[in-house]
């Protein structure tokens, strides 16, 4: 059952109607009309008249419903932008959206209310502004190829069957999916468009005059999502922070590997998975003001069930474990080491194949080609591992001949910047080998002699990082000068430190909104009649002092760059006067650190108290 990939919004007093547009002749129109005032839903039978009222919007999906404090909101797609093809599959990115009130009188809320209602709405359009939410009509991009074909044959509605780890808006679909679910006969499956958070890119190349497609695609979890500070280790369920499960796919002719009488004008698929995710004990850093936040690990007694619960989630999905664990074997990192290593041999499992390998110490002194240790390390299981490949019509899958039969699972402190590095590194060894495989590259050659797709490679990947770095941090990536150049440079050097600096006023200052607007997209359902959370109830001069900090710290900067004579008197007495607020400030918020932290306030962090 494919989706509709374009609507007219009817808007009026009364309803929304959401009419398909070059929909075939069996569902032309096959309208759903929306009871502004209710909320209520009904699909019309195909033989219904088209609406004619006086606004008129041209959509490209529905993300979902959400309740605030004046009632139910609709955010519907105005804008998208395509991504590129696989096969013969559209992948497209949400460009634009507007949030629709169902219900137009807000005269039930007093005038508190209606500020608290701008709250609301400004963290759920932070949310979507800052995410990069991609989907498709007609490709199931919340599975990797290999689960799309042990799906084939699998007459679920495509949202249905969608992996609800990465089915970013299914809270936001549970009106339509429950209408659906409750009224046999009132089928919205055609409207529940399932939404990825994460990175895609495709791209076509080609070596030795062989064209192909590459992509990447990045699926972040919905379960314990969140920020970098405010988002650390496992649940009760077995759920890691910052979760990505990240997909390589190459796509080219049948026929380029000898294989063009198995379906001639076909697609040879192959594709790899990789995973990365939050250490899975129980564990945090606390915000104090410090660049270092407090390190605490939890002494739980539901460690050992988690840890396990997470690796047993982690082989149902992709089979037995490779896994990297990158965080320093000294100093501050040591005991996130100790504990992870620890916890594998609690659990003892003959699928777990774990290796410790200390980032910064192995690859210290810009000897960062040593990465490749790693990839010596886990040689004959990364041979025995494979890779998915098979011939795709234009039916889907017609014949699978190999299967990935385990996975890389990487991480690091944030899971972001070592992390990306060494992904890239394994991706990098698979595609050489899938590339031989088909006959693009010969035996003994490596797309690295090839000048185009080496800068094309390197830089997907790194634009990947970046993306999953922002979700999670504010910033991208560390370290990505390595990733699109091969090199370790000065320049890079710099990159990071600038990025360093922002991600340390983000995750201070900024980040407790952030998480909030996670929540409130994923978890959080706002009740009117309760109390309102978003107060921040610290003095003022507590609001005010890191405000003073970062205006300072502009003032600084512009004494530095904007004058022509940045030695004169004045300027020297301007530069000193804001290095000594910021100095007395910094100072001065490092000894009260935590109580200046923007926290959350919508759900309370489960491991500690603001």
């Amino acid at each position: 059952m494919a989706f509709h990939s374009s609507f007219k919004l009817y808007t009026s007093a009364d309803t929304f109607t959401l009419q398909p547009i070059n929909a075939d002749s069996s569902t032309a129109s096959e309208n759903v009309i929306i009871q502004r005032s209710t909320g209520n839903v009904q699909l019309n039978s195909p033989a219904s008249a088209a609406p004619s009222d006086d606004e008129v919007l041209t959509i490209y999906g529905v993300i979902g419903f959400i309740r605030l404090l004046a009632g139910e909101y609709m955010v519907v797609i105005t804008e998208r932008s395509k991504v590129g093809q696989i096969g013969t599959k559209d992948i497209y990115r949400v460009k634009d959206y507007k949030v629709l009130p169902l219900s137009r009188n807000t005269l039930a809320l007093t005038e508190a209310q209606v500020g608290e209602e701008a709250s609301y709405l400004s963290l759920l359009h932070s949310h979507l502004q800052s995410g990069k939410f991609n989907f498709s009509y007609d490709y199931e991009l919340t599975h990797s190829l290999q689960r799309q074909a042990e799906l084939k044959g699998n007459t679920q509605p495509i949202w249905e069957r969608a992996d609800e780890r990465f089915f970013w808006n299914r809270r936001l679909q549970s009106k339509f999916i429950d209408h659906t679910t409750k009224n046999k006969d009132q089928d919205l499956s055609r409207f529940i468009l399932p939404i990825v958070n994460g990175f895609a890119e495709i791209k076509t190349a080609e070596i030795n005059k062989k064209p192909f497609s590459f992509a990447v695609i990045s699926r972040r979890s919905r379960h314990r999502a969140g920020t970098r500070y405010f988002s650390r280790g496992v649940d009760a369920d077995g759920n890691v922070s910052n979760f990505n499960e990240t997909e390589q796919i190459l796509i080219a002719d049948a026929g380029i590997d000898g294989a063009a009488s198995v379906l001639p004008g076909g697609k040879i698929f192959l594709a790899h998975v990789q995973t990365r995710g939050s250490i899975p004990i129980y564990w945090t850093q606390i915000n104090n003001i410090k660049y270092t936040p407090k390190l605490q690990i939890f002494n739980n007694p539901e460690t050992e069930n988690s840890f396990r619960a997470h690796f047993e989630t982690q082989k149902k999905f992709y089979g037995p474990q490779l896994v990297i664990n990158l965080v320093n074997n000294k100093g501050y990192e040591k005991p996130m080491a100790d504990a992870f290593t620890k916890n594998i041999s609690i659990l003892n499992d003959k699928d777990i194949k774990y290796l410790h390998f200390d980032f910064h110490h192995e690859c210290s002194k810009m000897r960062w080609h040593r990465v490749t240790l790693i990839l010596d390390y886990f040689q004959s299981e990364l041979h025995a591992q494979g890779y998915f490949k098979a011939v795709f019509g234009k039916d889907g899958v017609e014949k699978v001949t190999l299967k990935q039969t385990s996975v890389v699972r990487s991480n690091c402190m944030d899971c972001l910047d070592r992390t990306n590095v060494v992904q890239s590194v394994v991706s990098r060894w698979v595609l050489n080998r899938q590339l031989r495989d088909i006959g693009i590259l010969g035996a003994d050659e490596r797309f690295e002699l090839f000048d185009d797709f080496e800068f094309q490679f390197r830089n997907v990947w790194a634009d990947n990082a970046d993306v999953i770095s922002c979700a999670y941090s504010g910033t991208g990536a560390l370290k990505t000068d390595f990733t699109r150049t091969g090199n370790r440079t000065k320049a890079g050097a710099m990159q990071d430190l600038q990025n360093s600096i922002v991600r340390y006023v983000k995750n201070n200052f900024l980040d407790g909104a952030r998480q909030d607007a996670y929540d409130l997209f994923l978890r959080y359902d706002v009740d009117p009649s309760g109390s309102y959370p978003l107060v921040d109830n610290r003095p003022l001069q507590i609001k005010a002092l890191p405000v003073v900090l970062l205006v300072g710290a502009a003032m600084l900067a512009g004494s530095i760059i904007l004058p022509e004579n940045s030695l004169s008197t004045a300027v020297i007495l301007f530069a000193s006067f804001w290095l000594a607020i910021i100095t007395y400030v910094f100072k001065f918020l490092v000894a009260n650190g935590i109580q200046y932290v923007n926290w959350p306030k919508l759900v309370p962090l489960p491991y500690v108290k603001a």
